[in-house]
């Protein structure tokens, strides 16, 4: 290990000699206390060299680097530090972000966001004191506040809302984002009434067939033209986006996709985008199209459209060559496809969930994808949804075999529940996973009252690792905060928000937590060749901690604390 290795740079060593330059000339050696490489080849190294224009030349050894790069700088800075690979959050909603973290919230557990950690209402009667609280301080006009779970804090109605205002528009958003509670006046504001049923399904009805005030799934889109100038006002989005970032910066994330591009339009995200992100910033920002929004907007030219912005490579932020569908509706709104018995409480109680993409047209809509050698990222939650998912995807590699061997791939993305024959089918197929970090945290225990004993099956991450499948985590930001190391804690204890434990046979090891938040989420966005490990021709894109995890308790990864990152060679501290 100690002789290290510099074989990876050996030809660039020999061509500098040959011309006569040192072949340490613009590079710079950092050496830490710990470096964790995520490199089965060399887990650990003392030095990292790093040319100027942001590569890695070589790893390992300080002495023997320090001797074949005559020339190169010597920085120490991180000396009694711990350098890991640049941490990753694969999917997140940017504009999505941006409007929930404008918010204030009325959340059921404690939750972390740009101005801190924000208590959590544990029952009805503190959520409506503080939905009461926030609308006597509040200016004028409709009011909207985020983060309210039913299994949690009871069920609200347009009633309940009415009892606190009914002269504003009232919207309290659902934690899971895809349900609203409104009262009579943001029903009047909306011009909505129970024929929206005929339209949607996500319209909830009382038994006397009238708007009991949620709206949810689809059936949200009428609430766009009251609750749209809010939440899309450029001043709204600034201040939710500049808390986003505040967020990345604190937790070390240097990497994160937007894994929905289009969902809000095309033109308007790309606006924000252009305003608020830059190469400045301390992270990376990736693209990921949302199928349904492309074809909206281009039709039958959707996926050409997709290839020919993955080949803009002068395009900031990158469009990946991949694409965002979906097979189910929420896990937390409890409108996820479950198999039989369905739901047995909660409010989806006697129902089954809902269907985003209805099985038998699955495979159709993923093949043209496929065939176009596009990797594909699928939301997957319930039980049910995977053997669609997992049925579909069958069928696809079947009609065409190339498909296999040519490094393409498909990502479940959350997949909420997974029984064990649903983990092997999907190993058996070569899927990779990119799990939800926090419906074992914030579920374990609540969702027995919804799904009964498949609680079992939520995110089993060691069984899909022992199967061989690939697998990451991510935040599914803003529903979860943008935090790897707190992500990966919770997969390493399996540790409830109550304090329980939650199938502890799924609990997976550091390294392996590690790796699921450097290189295979990497891996899930087809960049492994360029980050997620630190190894000699990769990018320095590198997380700067002060202290190892691979020596730290589980429980104690969210108070490991980050010094700052380096982007492409580019050091940034967290700043104050």
């Amino acid at each position: 290990m100690k002789k290290l290795i510099l074989l990876a740079s050996a030809a660039m060593l020999a061509a500098c000699t040959q011309a006569g330059e040192l072949p340490g000339k613009d590079i710079t050696i950092y050496t830490a206390e710990h470096i964790l490489t995520v490199n089965d080849d060399m887990p650990d190294a003392e030095a990292i060299a790093i040319n100027a224009e942001g590569g890695i030349v070589a790893v390992g050894a300080f002495k023997p680097l320090k001797s074949q790069l005559k020339g190169a700088a010597i920085d120490e800075r991180f000396a009694d530090k711990t350098i890991v690979p640049g941490l990753i959050d694969p999917h997140v909603h940017m504009v999505l972000g941006a409007m929930m973290y404008g918010l204030d919230f009325v959340p059921p557990w404690d939750m972390e966001t740009p101005k801190g950690t924000v208590k959590g209402l544990p029952d009805k009667a503190s959520l409506m004191a503080k939905i009461a609280e926030f609308e006597k301080a509040a200016p004028d006009g409709p009011l909207i506040l985020y983060g309210y779970h039913n299994l949690v804090q009871g069920d609200l109605t347009r009633q309940d809302l009415d009892a606190i205002t009914t002269t504003r528009p009232l919207y309290i958003w659902h934690y899971s984002g895809h349900d609203f509670y409104i009262n009579s006046a943001a029903i009047e504001a909306a011009q909505i009434t129970p024929a929206l049923a005929d339209k949607y399904h996500g319209v909830g009805l009382d038994e006397n067939g009238e708007l009991n005030g949620r709206i949810y799934e689809d059936a949200g889109l009428a609430l766009f033209a009251t609750v749209g100038p809010v939440l899309m006002a450029p001043s709204h989005i600034e201040k939710g986006w500049n808390g986003y970032e505040k967020i990345f910066a604190r937790s070390g994330v240097t990497t994160v996709a937007e894994m929905g591009y289009g969902i809000f339009g095309r033109a308007l995200e790309d606006n924000y985008t252009k305003a608020y992100y830059s190469d400045d910033d301390n992270y990376r920002l990736y693209q990921v199209p949302e199928h349904r929004a492309f074809v909206k907007e281009f039709g039958e030219e959707a996926i050409e459209q997709v290839k020919a912005l993955s080949r803009d490579g002068a395009r900031n932020p990158r469009v990946l060559h991949q694409v965002k569908l979906f097979t189910d509706a929420a896990f937390y709104s409890q409108t996820m496809k479950m198999a039989a018995p369905g739901y047995i409480g909660g409010q989806g109680k006697g129902t089954d969930g809902l269907w985003v993409t209805e099985p038998e047209d699955l495979p159709n809509v993923m093949k043209p994808y496929w065939d176009a050698g596009m990797d594909i990222h699928i939301h997957s939650n319930g039980d049910a949804a995977q053997d669609s998912t997992l049925s579909a995807f069958e069928k696809v590699k079947t009609e065409i075999p190339w498909a296999a061997e040519s490094g393409q791939r498909l990502i479940i993305e959350h997949g909420g529940l997974f029984r064990p024959e649903q983990i092997a089918k999907a190993a058996d197929l070569g899927v990779g996973l990119s799990v939800a970090s926090h419906y074992v945290k914030y579920m374990g225990e609540d969702y027995e009252e919804a799904i009964g004993e498949k609680t079992e099956f939520i995110t089993p991450l060691a069984s899909a690792i022992r199967a061989g499948i690939r697998t990451t985590m991510h935040s599914d930001a803003p529903l979860a905060p943008p935090q790897p190391l707190k992500a990966a804690s919770v997969h390493m204890t399996r540790e409830t928000r109550q304090g329980g434990v939650s199938n502890p046979a799924e609990r997976i090891t550091p390294k392996q937590a590690l790796r699921a938040i450097t290189l295979d989420a990497a891996w899930s966005l087809g960049l492994e060749e360029e980050i997620g490990s630190i190894e000699a021709g990769k990018r320095a894109s590198l997380t700067i901690l002060e202290s190892n995890p691979l020596t730290t308790e589980p429980e104690a990864w969210p108070d490991i604390k980050v010094w700052g990152v380096m982007l492409d060679g580019d050091i940034r501290p967290v700043q104050p």
